[in-house]
């Protein structure tokens, strides 16, 4: 869906088509909106709509809709004390996976890890847990996010040999040409579209006249924007 057509669906289910009702939407406002929008609806498919239940893989649908935004990508890492770590690349959004080589004394060729993502709040007892600690043997160790970093725990016990990061990208935001970019002020010399399925596009599309709606306080176009939303998500 080109910026052009998305600008003019927006108008359209906020009746201002041609009109003067409220204030003029300016184009930077209406990306703003749809990049809300984007960013809203990716938490919703990756986390779900109700407290804790997850949804990023619960279905083959929501595979094909987000497989746009997984990327996997190789980190350097620094060896600590206890554990290794690395970078989280800077288009990062959400967790998925690390896969892990290692390598202990003689077995010099690598060998994949069963990496378990653990809270940081509990790393300390599960490092002292005979079943959850890091074991080469076993090919199992542990995981935590802090700060930027991904930390792969070792228990001083082997070496890393890779880490490979399997993550949710940020999407990209969408830029309209010849509209300013309210951060920097500088105006945008071309189009950025919305990389998503056009299926896709147009529930965002929704998400974003709804905010626009409860921004000029059209509460009929809110509710209904968001109905659509709600049903086609």
């Amino acid at each position: 869906m080109n910026n052009g057509l998305l600008q003019i669906k927006i108008k359209q289910r906020l009746n201002k088509l041609a009109s003067f009702d409220y204030d003029n939407l300016e184009c930077w406002q209406i990306a703003e909106a749809f990049n809300k929008a984007q960013i809203e609806w990716v938490r919703r498919q990756v986390y779900g709509y109700n407290l804790r239940k997850e949804g990023a893989e619960q279905s083959i649908g929501l595979v094909d809709d987000l497989r746009i935004l997984l990327k996997s990508q190789t980190l350097a890492s620094a060896k600590k004390s206890g554990f290794y770590e690395g970078t989280l690349p800077s288009d990062y959004l959400y967790y998925v996976r690390a896969d892990v080589m290692a390598t202990k004394g003689c077995c010099t060729e690598p060998r994949r890890m069963t990496v378990y993502e653990a809270e940081e709040a509990n790393i300390g007892i599960l490092l002292n847990t005979e079943t959850k600690n890091p074991n080469f043997e076993w090919a199992e160790t542990l995981s935590t996010l802090i700060g930027n970093k991904i930390r792969i725990y070792t228990n001083d016990q082997f070496d890393i040999s890779n880490i490979n990061l399997v993550y949710y990208r940020v999407s990209a935001e969408i830029q309209i040409i010849n509209c300013i970019n309210p951060n920097t002020g500088t105006v945008y010399t071309k189009d950025q579209i919305c990389e998503f399925k056009d299926d896709i596009a147009e529930i965002i599309l929704d998400g974003a006249a709804a905010i626009l709606a409860g921004d000029i306080e059209s509460m009929n176009q809110y509710q209904r924007e968001s109905q659509n939303v709600q049903n086609n998500t």
